[in-house]
């Protein structure tokens, strides 16, 4: 005990909620195995009710050792009922024993077992709990109505080959309806429903069995035939237990299905795939889409793969004791861990709990009512109908994915449970191409006279990049470029190649690029190159969500060959740049020379009296640096004023982790670091040399003795370096103006 309290923090939590557990997934379990066996006869009903109390012993023992999620309860479970009675059905509607189709029950389940093994160990479970909610929620659907379908004749008390049409229309057929099934039946669903206003204490199945089987003994004291059990076909049947006949009930149901195995032939195993698929893949979504309901409600987070392995093995372990498979169910998990469970011992002591209450309770077993256990099964599927969904109606966006879940449920109903899902998958793929087709892949359109690179420039420069900056065009792209988008993309496009000599792709947003795409990028750098004009990439991404570095990706596509029409820049600031130079170079305007600047040359000191500037000279410090090296950084005191006489400087913003924004670029004739010379306050950025510079230093102690005798001169300076800062500011607000439109 010891030992054990150590596994669990909160063993009596756990044991309580095991049982609380047990309690509501037992009922169910004998439910579904009536529900699997009845289509093969009378008799095997009683087989039924016995493999669905298997079924929860070994998923109870075995899946949560080894799955791992805490409090999630393992059981027999409604898809395992729905695949497997239609398989019951349609084998024995094409002529097979009853004895061959219970032994492919059987390998349907240990097969569906194995492949959710197989599906832990390749890593699946992180993708089948992606499915589509339409997908999801249509399947549910579907099942709900399968279940509502196959249980009405059972609570309707008809022969079991009618169908529930047919049972239906059996109503004007005397005798065709058990009114003290019907009875029976009606009293399970009012407690089942009822239950749950009255108390929570006591699980509502629990209750609503009892109801339903007080309610068929009240009938039996009237009705003397009520009371016999043998042929009654009202009732489960006798399927042995209880203290004498456990081991015989098991040991027939073993060995019956060993002298099965005689009459299988290769293409019932083959038939078995099929299935086997269907029930391994909807298992695996019903347990992992409980693993996450349970993870939002205690804040935890499950291993799908560890679960799935946990999960096939307990089916695995069900199969060879002749029980059913199942999944993580949502009732009895919550059940569970409201009764205040807090580990997986809880799954375990369920299981253990069920095989104790079918050794002492096997023989009792016999006399539960088959309509009292409809009963439960149909409000089960009333409220797998997923009635949220009528809420898509509401929005005539959501009005499709209504329709897809339509489709699943039909598909589900009149095909199959596999089939549906294909459907869903392949209406859901299609709506979301459908959506990216519909959304825009330009985001934001602004000419280069609009939007500067962060090269400070002269006021002459600048006029020319007004007057011919909308030679270049920046097109800011988003979203996914692919085969659905790729006709969008050029009508963007094909105006722009007739008027621009530059295409500026921002594609910072793009989250994916297909081969159509890549085509057509192709197509366009070759009509620019045609023209003498560029396209010019922007930040391609190194790191897009599907894992692909999009820079190399189009260099091994050939989009960006060396000395073509194409380029590429990590900023769209530093492509802008690179086409400012060629603008003002194409227009005749010197942009650097070599020598360095005289003092009279500086664009803040230009018309200045000679002796006066020889004057402020003796007040200045010539210095240089190398590229590369750091003039100041960031929090830095200082209150120096850097007049540029050759070579250009980088303002770059630190973030972190090596990390930088680039503010702003000065080049020969400009001036940087006037916000300390202005105020005395710390540097708010760092300077970098971009290339080898040789600066004027002029300090603000320095510059405010020498403004002593030189008034004019100070005041000009101040009102050169506000009327700089001026312009600079004018441009910044034109350009968020154009961004803004």
């Amino acid at each position: 005990m010891l030992a054990l309290s150590r596994f669990t923090p909160n063993l009596a939590g756990d044991f309580w909620g095991g049982l609380a557990a047990m309690l509501v997934a037992l009922p169910s379990a004998i439910a579904f195995g009536v529900t699997i066996y009845a289509p093969l006869g009378g008799s095997y009903a009683a087989f039924g009710a016995l493999a669905g109390i298997l079924g929860a012993t070994a998923l109870g023992l075995i899946a949560p050792a080894l799955g791992g999620t805490q409090r999630l309860i393992t059981a027999p479970c409604a898809p395992a009922a729905a695949v497997l009675s239609a398989f019951a059905i349609e084998f024995m509607r094409s002529g097979s024993t009853p004895e061959s189709v219970l032994f492919l029950l059987v390998a349907i389940g240990i097969l569906a077992g194995l492949l959710q093994v197989i599906y832990g160990l390749v890593g699946l479970g992180t993708l089948i709990k992606y499915m589509p909610y339409p997908v999801v929620s249509g399947y549910l659907s579907g099942v709900g109505l399968i279940i509502i379908g196959s249980q009405v004749p059972k609570l309707l008390g008809t022969p079991k080959e009618l169908g529930f049409v047919q049972a239906l229309g059996a109503f004007f057929t005397p005798g065709a309806w058990q009114w003290q099934g019907i009875g029976v039946g009606l009293v399970t669903i009012a407690v089942m429903v009822g239950a749950p206003r009255v108390t929570k204490k006591i699980p509502a199945a629990i209750l609503a069995l009892g109801a339903g089987v007080l309610a068929y003994f009240g009938m039996a004291i009237f009705d003397p035939a009520l009371r016999v059990l043998e042929g009654n076909r009202l009732l489960v049947g006798p399927m042995g237990g209880g203290a004498g006949g456990v081991a015989g009930g098991l040991a027939e149901a073993f060995f019956g299905r060993i002298d099965a195995m005689s009459s299988i032939g290769m293409a019932q195993l083959q038939a078995l795939l099929v299935p086997a698929l269907t029930l391994s893949v909807l298992l695996s979504i019903d347990t992992l889409k409980t693993c996450v309901v349970l993870d939002a409600l205690t804040r935890s987070r499950h291993n799908s793969n560890r679960e799935l392995v946990g999960q096939g093995l307990g089916n695995l372990a069900a199969g060879v004791v002749g029980g059913i498979p199942g999944a993580g169910t949502m009732g009895a998990t919550l059940v569970n861990m409201s009764s205040g469970a807090v580990s997986r011992l809880s799954g375990v002591l369920e299981g253990v709990l069920a095989l104790i209450a079918f050794l002492l309770l096997g023989g009792l077993i016999a006399w539960v009512p088959v309509s009292a256990l409809a009963g439960i099964l149909i409000v089960i599927g009333v409220r797998m109908i997923d009635r949220h969904s009528l809420a898509l109606l509401k929005s005539r966006h959501s009005i499709l994915d209504f329709l897809v879940i339509l489709a699943v449920v039909a598909v589900a109903v009149f095909v199959g449970l596999i089939p549906a899902s294909g459907t869903g998958i392949v209406l859901a793929i299609l709506l979301f191409v459908r959506e990216q087709m519909g959304a825009s892949v330009l985001r934001q359109k602004i000419l280069c006279n609009q939007s500067f690179s962060r090269q400070s420039r002269p006021h002459a420069q600048m006029e020319v990049l007004l007057a011919k900056g909308d030679q270049a065009v920046i097109l800011e792209l988003q979203g996914s470029l692919f085969f659905g988008t790729t006709d969008q993309l050029y009508s963007v496009l094909e105006p722009e190649i007739k008027v621009r000599k530059y295409i500026v792709l921002d594609m910072r947003r793009v989250q994916s690029v297909d081969v159509t795409a890549v085509h057509l990028l192709d197509q366009v750098r070759d009509m620019m190159e045609e023209k003498g004009g560029y396209l010019v990439y922007g930040h391609l991404p190194r790191h897009l969500p599907s894992g692909l570095n999009m820079e190399a990706h189009f260099k091994q596509l050939g989009l960006t060959p060396y000395k073509s029409a194409a380029r590429v820049f990590d900023e769209v600031d530093s492509a802008k740049e690179w086409i400012e130079n060629r603008i003002l170079k194409d227009a005749a305007v010197v942009l650097e020379d070599e020598q360095p600047l005289d003092l009279h040359e500086i664009e803040v000191f230009k018309a200045r009296k000679a002796e006066t500037l020889a004057e402020l000279d003796t007040h200045l410090v010539r210095t240089s640096f190398k590229a590369g090296e750091k003039i100041f950084s960031r929090g830095d005191s200082g209150d120096e004023l850097f007049l540029i006489r050759k070579g250009s400087v980088r303002i770059m913003l630190p973030l972190g982790e090596n990390q930088s924004r680039h503010l702003s670029s000065f080049g020969r004739g400009a001036f940087f670091g006037e916000m300390a010379f202005l105020e005395g306050a710390p540097r708010s950025a760092d300077a970098l040399a971009f290339t080898d510079v040789e600066l004027y230093v002029l300090s603000r102690k320095a510059f405010d003795a020498f403004a002593e005798g030189h008034k004019k001169l100070a005041s000009n300076l101040f009102e050169s370096l506000a009327s700089a800062l001026s312009a600079r500011l004018r441009y910044l607000t034109a350009e968020l103006q154009a961004l803004a439109a």
